[in-house]
């Protein structure tokens, strides 16, 4: 068994003097992903953040985590070796057997340049090696296997096999928002999308118990925590909507009622939004979905907030 996971990310090695603080907040987002797994360690190497797991790890139930942990970008089940490529040759006979390919490369990086040789050296005798043990092609562009290779200052890396992360930034580094849960699909997918983007999301539900039963309760609460396991921890607050449906339906023609539903909701939501430190409220709107998300509807339900209201799927179809 593999016993280190390699993680890698895109857009964060982007953020100049900040990226320490997003790589640091990353880390600490995995830690508690993977909590009660198997994973012995977290650690930092250069531009990667690393898993050291125990024997017996639940690997399925750990890859399944680190690709729900916004940030991340790829990773890879890898061997960990000492500094001898003698140990990458004595366990590669194994993995290859495992594996169908007529091509391959080699791509080696030294993460720590002191190791004596250089990349290029490294792929060539390794390539050799593997070229000797398969009869398979070396193939540079597109290659059936590629074997990854990372020399850092206490052992080398070995991997093969990448899994995809949804990328995107470490909940966390972009404050937090309210999200407002209808109960459908638009506005849990509008809460991820924020979430993706560093967003600690905060959610408020707006229900009609005791009039009606508790069917949307319980559905606002399960969407929270299906949306937990890519934040962690959530906060969800139903408020009671009834009475003020009531109001309006006795005092307001049918066509304008929608929209002032609309307009109530934001105020109590940016209400909940100060109290508990969100700076914006998020909703799962559409252009011209349904009649109350007109522009024309959009902006008079927009006069009555003062702080920003985000739609990540306004230009959704």
């Amino acid at each position: 068994m593999m016993d280190t996971v390699i993680i890698k990310f895109h857009e964060l090695a982007l953020k100049g003097k900040n990226r320490p603080m997003f790589i640091r907040r990353l880390s600490r987002n995995l830690k508690q992903a993977v909590r009660g797994t198997g994973v012995k360690q977290v650690w930092l190497g250069h531009m990667l953040v690393g898993m050291t797991m125990a024997e017996g790890a639940d690997w399925p139930e750990i890859s399944q985590r680190i690709r729900d942990c916004f940030g991340v970008a790829k990773f890879f089940p890898a061997h960990k070796v000492g500094l001898d490529l003698n140990e990458v040759k004595a366990l590669l006979p194994s993995e290859l057997r495992q594996r169908r390919f007529e091509s391959f490369r080699i791509t080696a990086h030294r993460s720590d340049k002191r190791f004596p040789m250089r990349s290029y050296d490294i792929n060539r005798d390794l390539g050799a090696f593997v070229q000797e043990q398969t009869g398979a092609a070396v193939k540079l562009k597109n290659p059936d296997l590629e074997i990854f290779l990372d020399v850092q200052h206490d052992g080398i890396l070995v991997y093969f096999d990448e899994v995809r992360g949804y990328g995107g930034m470490p909940v966390g580094v972009s404050g937090t928002t309210m999200a407002l849960l209808s109960g459908g699909i638009d506005s849990p997918v509008a809460a991820w999308y924020m979430m993706k983007r560093g967003s600690i999301s905060k959610f408020v539900h707006f229900h009609s118990h005791p009039l009606v039963d508790t069917s949307s309760i319980e559905k606002a609460t399960e969407l929270t925590q299906m949306l937990t396991r890519y934040q962690y921890n959530s906060e969800l607050y139903l408020v009671p909507f009834a009475k003020i449906q009531q109001q309006i339906i006795v005092s307001v023609p049918p066509s304008y009622r929608v929209v002032l539903y609309r307009r109530f909701m934001v105020r109590i939501a940016e209400a909940l939004a100060r109290k508990h430190d969100a700076a914006a409220l998020v909703t799962g709107e559409s252009l011209a979905q349904v009649a109350s998300q007109t522009l024309d509807n959009i902006t008079v339900i927009d006069e009555v907030a003062q702080m920003p209201i985000l739609r990540p799927l306004i230009g959704f179809n």
